[in-house]
């Protein structure tokens, strides 16, 4: 049997308390006061579908709404509008969950960009529905410094589930 890549060394369960952790310092990311930039990449829908995609039962729709409305409220904008799409995008995620790991991070990369671009594209025309201002053609940078940021997200939050569970000088997992 042919195996994924993700699969040539076994990986630790996912640690609850890890995943929290990795959600709020990625929501906290996001509410650093850095002023508004169009193409400045949302680190929170990173760490999203990066859970989505490899904890699709513990992180799903629900908790992309939640943290959705909790950016809309930081950022004083249309309550509801960074919950849909990053509803949007998780639904993405779990969809591409048993696909994705398949690929290499690079090929990883290539295959997110549309659920970003989707993301922003949803939220860019529920903020122009209601009047809001044109952020910019820099708004099409960001997907792609998302997607660049991908690589980043599963070294790091993969990395505590690599290491091995007893450590043995006999036993190469």
């Amino acid at each position: 049997m042919i195996m994924p890549r993700a699969a040539d060394q076994l990986l630790l369960p996912a640690n609850p308390w890890f995943i929290a952790f990795t959600l709020i310092v990625a929501l906290m990311a996001d509410m650093v006061p850095m002023g508004r930039l169009a193409a400045m990449p949302d680190v929170l829908a990173v760490v999203l579908v990066f859970w989505g995609v490899h904890q699709p039962r513990r992180i799903g729709v629900l908790w992309a709404f939640i943290f959705g409305l909790l950016i809309d409220v930081h950022d004083g904008a249309l309550l509801g509008q960074h919950a849909l799409a990053y509803s949007g995008l998780s639904f993405g995620a779990i969809s591409l969950h048993r696909r994705l790991p398949w690929f290499s991070l690079g090929a990883q990369s290539i295959q997110v960009l549309p659920l970003f671009i989707g993301a922003h594209v949803l939220a860019l025309v529920v903020r122009m529905a209601v009047g809001g201002m044109w952020p910019g053609w820099g708004v099409l940078l960001a997907p792609v410094f998302e997607a660049a940021l991908w690589p980043v997200a599963s070294v790091l939050l993969l990395a505590p589930q690599r290491r091995a569970p007893d450590r043995d000088a006999h036993r190469p997992l």
